[in-house]
């Protein structure tokens, strides 16, 4: 049987807010349009795999024994 360990968690309450310092509103609305972009290319090749795969890429995770 796995053990699991858990670690403690920082909350994000103690932790001050660190600033960039102003961006210029054009060039970080672009990056924000290109990483949109990037993560949707990548998700659509997840779906793409899923949908020919799917049953394959389940079993792969399925713990044989002695694992």
């Amino acid at each position: 049987m796995a053990q699991e360990q858990k670690q403690p968690r920082r909350s994000t309450e103690d932790e001050e807010p660190v600033d960039a310092g102003p961006a210029p509103e054009g060039a970080a609305t672009e990056r924000k349009e290109r990483l949109d972009d990037d993560i949707d290319s990548i998700l659509d090749e997840i779906d793409d795999v899923l949908e020919t795969n799917a049953e394959d890429f389940v079993k792969s995770f399925i713990q044989k024994g002695g694992q």
